[in-house]
């Protein structure tokens, strides 16, 4: 296998269309050309992951964050990120970064968090805007269902639970055509009027060029006639944040210890609320001081996250448990998450788990 094949299977699960816009993921080193001997799978990339990947024969490292943030004016070797990405190249070792795009995964990062501290019903906290497209085709009636067909198998018409959704209306469509046309229906240069059936679907965006692909193909019109619009209507699917409920109200200093034991951490910092018992909890893998506003809007009795500044612990106004449980550790078994799905879908290929701790905050 080549590199592309590799982060294409990883693309249909995480699609790079929903990273946030700041974010920089997708291929950072390397060429997707080049030939994979097998995935170093990790949470941060250091100069110890790469040296990992080179005593273990791996070409291309897949991590969670991005070793290249900020644009890189020299390469010389100067700081760790510069270190990393000479050794990477000097060994022609491939370096990819999912970050945000799993985070706005419906079962991605925060999922999986909630998951480990028991959360029932989870549901996005913070869905995305701006990532639905509704498209509007008009075709001849009897083609109605082949091409709705083509659009539904190329990923139109899904939406939280449902699939296979669309909207269809029956009226009469008209064209004419020029004398270098060769039309489906009707003459070149004459007015045709032909019964049809106007559909419309949801597109999620990342299915964009596979749905027009099918619409092109399945289409009977040599030119047919479509709109795409970007809709403002939040996505189900796709977002930052997960809220659910604990099977059973928890008082908060039993809620504290949980989490300890869930994350296998030392210490948190937390708010003091006026509450004494928490069921309804929000949560953010990594920095997450701006889910304060909608957690509290939704109800919740605690925001479980991590990077929160002294001033951040003012916004719960007593009103909300607000829970520092560290960066690392609200996102460390991230790279297990991407592991298992890479070794499902491709079981006989070398899918590695790093063994480098790459936290870099240490506890006394």
């Amino acid at each position: 296998m080549n590199i592309h094949q590799i982060t294409s299977l990883l693309e249909q699960w995480s699609p790079l269309a929903y990273a946030e816009d700041f974010d920089n993921v997708g291929l950072l080193v390397g060429k997707h050309a080049w030939a994979c001997s097998g995935v170093l799978v990790t949470h941060d990339v250091t100069e110890a992951v790469v040296q990992e990947a080179i005593d273990k024969q791996l070409n291309l490292i897949i991590c969670f964050h991005p070793i290249l943030f900020q644009p890189l004016k020299k390469i010389t070797g100067k700081n760790y990120v510069e270190r990393v990405v000479m050794k990477a190249i000097e060994n022609r070792i491939g370096i990819y970064a999912v970050h945000t795009a799993l985070d706005n995964h419906r079962h991605g990062v925060s999922y999986q968090l909630g998951a480990l501290l028991g959360l029932q019903q989870q549901r996005i906290l913070i869905p995305q805007k701006n990532a639905l497209l509704q498209l509007t085709t008009y075709v001849p009636i009897d083609a109605k269902d082949r091409v709705l067909g083509a659009l539904h198998e190329a990923g139109a018409g899904q939406l939280g639970e449902y699939t296979q959704c669309g909207f269809s209306t029956e009226g009469i469509g008209q064209f004419k055509g020029s004398a270098q046309s060769n039309p489906t229906i009707g003459q070149p240069e004459s007015l045709s009027e032909v019964p049809e059936t106007c559909l419309t679907v949801v597109v999620p965006k990342h299915t964009q060029k596979k749905v027009l692909q099918a619409l092109f193909s399945s289409h009977p019109y040599e030119s047919p006639a479509y709109a795409l619009v970007e809709l403002l209507n939040d996505h189900p699917d796709v977002g930052m944040g997960s809220i659910g409920e604990l099977e059973q109200p928890m008082p908060i200093e039993a809620f504290l210890a949980w989490i300890q034991q869930q994350l296998h951490i030392p210490h948190l910092r937390h708010s003091a609320p006026k509450g004494t018992m928490i069921q309804k909890v929000a949560v953010l893998g990594g920095s997450g001081s701006f889910c304060i506003g909608p957690a509290m809007a939704q109800g919740a009795d605690a925001l479980v996250t991590a990077d929160l500044k002294y001033h951040d612990f003012f916004k719960a106004d007593k009103n909300l448990l607000l829970v520092d449980a560290g960066h690392y550790e609200t996102e460390h078994f991230t790279k297990k998450i991407i592991h298992d799905y890479l070794t499902k879908k491709i079981p006989n290929f070398a899918i590695t788990l790093s063994a480098v701790q790459t936290n870099p905050v240490k506890y006394f």
